[in-house]
């Protein structure tokens, strides 16, 4: 059965079901919580290390490759025999898969070399909104204009309704079977998809899906979501914002919201910062 979100994104296993959830767990991606918000971390430092160095040497070798490459093609286009026909056919053909490689790999070398301390995501279950500030390489898309990449610290800091979030499971259609969680931007009333955020990245089977339980739990105030389960305790919410928040960029009118606990409290917060609702 496929994706009720259209449009339907590559790799889908499954659609994630809203509401209190018995598979949960914070597991090490929880950073804090209390009664108002929680924050949890996206990106560990081991895998973000990994995947910087793989794309990296990707990205360095194809650099260097494909000019070469192409000199040869350019090179032998005074072609005799059909030999010569089948060797330029296929000199061209490695050309434009090295190119699509590299244009595909260039994102994630910019996602993990500009990804700063994990890129948090908060959610607040008192005005059910959910805030993001990341590297515009970390979003789950494929096409991009390639003027984007001489904007390598480009940022997306936005806030979304967790009403309008749906959770999906993707895999990577590797070997170990990494599971990925994103959250679907949805228009509002319907399952057209407008934007895509990562939640979970990259786990291994049953474990993509505890995060989403645990958020799940947080969000409708289930005491399965412990307050006390993160990495900072409720009550060291200073060492977590000096740790975590500050000097990332988050605008301050937005760390005033993490803690608001109405919809009311959150409009005088956006009023008194001249913020459009």
């Amino acid at each position: 059965m496929p994706s009720q979100y259209r449009p339907q994104i590559f790799g889908w296993i499954s659609d994630l079901d809203k509401g209190g959830n018995y598979l949960t767990g914070a597991d090490d991606r929880l950073l804090y919580a209390n009664d108002n918000y929680c924050a949890f971390i996206r990106k560990t430092k081991s895998d973000q290390f990994f995947y910087l160095c793989l794309s990296g040497v990707i990205s360095i070798g194809l650099m260097f490759i494909i000019p070469f490459l192409a000199y040869d093609i350019v090179d032998d286009m005074q072609l005799k025999s059909d030999d010569d026909k089948y060797i330029f056919s296929l000199l061209l053909g490695i050309l434009v898969l090295f190119i699509i490689t590299l244009y595909l790999m260039l994102p994630e070398f910019y996602h993990n070399l500009f990804t700063r301390r994990g890129s948090p995501i908060i959610f607040n279950r008192k005005t059910g909104k959910v805030y993001i500030n990341e590297s515009y390489f970390f979003n789950f898309k494929v096409l991009r204009n390639p003027l984007t990449f001489l904007h390598p610290n480009k940022k997306r800091i936005k806030e979304y309704d967790w009403a309008h979030l749906q959770g999906v499971v993707v895999h990577n259609f590797s070997r170990y079977s990494l599971n990925t969680t994103i959250l679907m931007v949805c228009k509002p009333h319907s399952h057209k998809t407008i934007d895509h955020i990562l939640l979970d990245p990259l786990r291994v089977g049953i474990g993509s899906y505890l995060v989403w339980g645990w958020v799940n739990n947080f969000m409708c105030a289930n005491k399965l979501a412990g307050l006390n389960d993160g990495k900072y305790k409720w009550e060291q919410e200073t060492q977590f914002k000096d740790k975590m928040i500050k000097g990332q960029g988050w605008p301050e009118w937005m760390v005033e919201a993490f803690n608001a606990t109405s919809q009311e409290e959150l409009a005088e917060i956006k009023q008194r910062h001249h913020i459009k609702q």
